[in-house]
């Protein structure tokens, strides 16, 4: 995770305003999430598309959790 740590929070941020939304209207993730949630998410290619758009949000999760752990590490 020592990657993550050393990953600019402005690289995260850009990445999640951009192919984390796009297209933007309606982001792109959100319909495949309503399609995971609903069942219908049933090809590969819808498959493929949560785990694009959906990448810089879970990039960005790790991100704020290594930085709050690391945070509580040195305090300690």
């Amino acid at each position: 995770m020592n990657w993550i740590a050393n990953l600019h929070w402005s690289i995260v941020i850009v990445l999640c305003l951009t192919l984390g939304l796009a297209p933007f209207f309606p982001p792109h993730v959100w319909e495949k999430l309503q399609m995971l949630f609903a069942g219908d998410l049933r090809r590969l290619i819808d498959w493929f598309d949560l785990l694009l758009h959906g990448f810089p949000w879970i990039l960005l999760l790790l991100k704020i959790a290594v930085f709050v752990l690391g945070k509580g590490r040195s305090a300690g």
